[in-house]
């Protein structure tokens, strides 16, 4: 148990970190996150130094009743990385990054970006799979599953966890693994922030090849369904040394783009292949041969550069609206809904992403863990709406959902956990399904019986 805080400057003598309130100087800059579109005022931002820093930031917010948001890189897009009135635990001065070449395992502070994580290990030429968006929190993106261009080689995040040091509610700091705490480590890999605040996560690294072979093929918007019918008879070919990533959106204003296709709407199929597979530039081949893209760009690139390749077009400071469903494939169904929501969005920001999800995320068994959505092969479908101002978001936050509302009596499951935008109980065991919450719900009750960590997908405990 933590000592009991009754005022700000006890928090501040009893801290490490800093301390962060409405009157100090920096406050506007330390409550700002991600989404522009989040514009939260809490009443105290912990900056933690240490596991120590978030025993005491827990206590205080369990003592005194207030709200708790638990923030790593800030990208919770519905804002659950802040709060009003409450306590922020902003854990990212804890981002140290420790690998181990010889054990192929990593340690990662609770606080550290995905980029921070990539750099450290390809250096050694070992990874492990996370996002494609290299300032994303490793812990957030992890709590929820973790998926990106590794994943059909080597599983979600959560696939390659193996221990994770958690201050619990009542202020515990535990160690959760397979052999200490096994029901918290099962329930912390696709739990999310429902069971404490994770501290350091340790990950189980693979050998890759730090350049990789990347293929970019853009298609103009009267060419979606045949494009879209491509990629599908593509991905039915994928070997374990490919991945693609499916999308709509509009041509980016980059040097490899020719200038009269800049900002150009339409559909774009991003192929990657890793360890040097002759079956990349097989590929690439078909491709130009059956349906000759608008552009195209095929190179070998680091992969520490591919993870960060969509970046500036989800950087800081633009307005977001994202949520996500679950296809099996690219049907005919499927196309048709595509093609015909392409055309409406009203941001050149917004897009659709597709991930697919097979291999290595499909041997996994549905109860391993507690990933919210079913193994079986499928695309996760990330609905994005993104824009400069809260005007243009606003036309298109109706875009994601009409888009989504169209796909849903096509999809396989309700959703990515933390893509979710309504957070009903209803939806929240709908994504899990009965027997996980049902189990997760246990686990809640033993680690948070009060519902501290409750801004995130929420768990009621049993």
């Amino acid at each position: 148990m933590t000592q009991s805080i009754a005022n700000i400057d006890e928090l501040r003598a009893a801290m490490d970190g800093e301390v962060t309130v409405p009157s100090d100087p920096g406050y506007d800059e330390a409550r700002r996150v991600w989404n522009a579109d989040i514009d939260r005022r809490p009443a105290v931002i912990a900056r933690c130094a240490s596991s120590a820093d978030v025993v005491t930031a827990v206590g205080l917010a369990r003592d005194s009743g207030l709200d708790v948001a638990i923030r790593s890189g800030a990208h919770s897009t519905s804002g659950l990385s802040t709060t009003d009135g409450g306590v922020v635990i902003d854990l990212s001065a804890l981002k140290d990054v420790a690998v181990d070449p010889q054990a192929r395992r990593v340690r990662v502070g609770g606080g550290a970006l995905l980029g921070d994580v990539d750099a450290a290990t390809l250096a050694h030429g070992l990874a492990t799979p996370f996002g494609l968006i290299s300032h994303t929190g490793v812990g957030g993106l992890t709590l929820g599953g973790g998926m990106g261009w590794l994943t059909r080689k080597f599983g979600l995040s959560v696939d390659n966890l193996v221990s994770a040091e958690v201050v619990t509610a009542d202020g515990r700091v535990l160690r959760a693994s397979p052999d200490s705490h096994p029901d918290l480590f099962w329930a912390l890999r696709g739990g999310g922030g429902n069971f404490g605040v994770v501290t350091e996560f340790e990950f189980r690294l693979h050998v890759l090849n730090p350049m990789v072979d990347l293929g970019l093929f853009f298609w103009s918007l009267d060419q979606g369904a045949e494009a879209l019918r491509l990629m599908r008879e593509v991905v039915a070919t994928l070997g374990p040394d490919l991945n693609v990533v499916v999308g709509a959106l509009n041509a980016p204003p980059a040097p490899f783009v020719p200038p009269e296709h800049h900002l150009a709407p339409g559909y774009v199929l991003l192929l990657t292949g890793f360890d040097g597979t002759p079956a990349h530039a097989e590929a690439v081949a078909r491709i130009r041969e059956t349906l000759p893209p608008l552009f195209d760009m095929v190179t070998p690139m680091p992969y520490v550069a591919l993870q960060q390749m969509l970046d500036e077009g989800n950087a800081w400071g633009f307005h977001a609206y994202v949520t996500a469903t679950y296809i099996e494939d690219l049907s005919d169904e499927v196309i048709d809904v595509l093609t015909e929501h392409a055309t409406r969005k009203s941001s050149p920001m917004s897009a659709v992403l597709m991930y697919r999800l097979d291999g290595a995320f499909s041997k996994m068994a549905e109860g391993d863990t507690a990933f919210g959505g079913g193994r079986s092969p499928r695309f996760c479908v990330f609905l994005i709406g993104f824009a400069p101002d809260p005007d243009l978001l606003a036309a298109d936050r109706k875009w994601v959902r009409d888009l989504r509302d169209a796909l849903r009596p096509l999809a396989v499951d309700d959703g990515y956990i933390n893509d979710l935008v309504e957070f009903e109980d209803d939806r929240v065991r709908s994504a899990y399904g009965s027997e996980k919450y049902t189990r997760l719900a246990r686990v809640k009750a033993e680690y948070d019986p009060g519902n501290l960590f409750h801004r995130n997908a929420n768990i009621k405990p049993a």
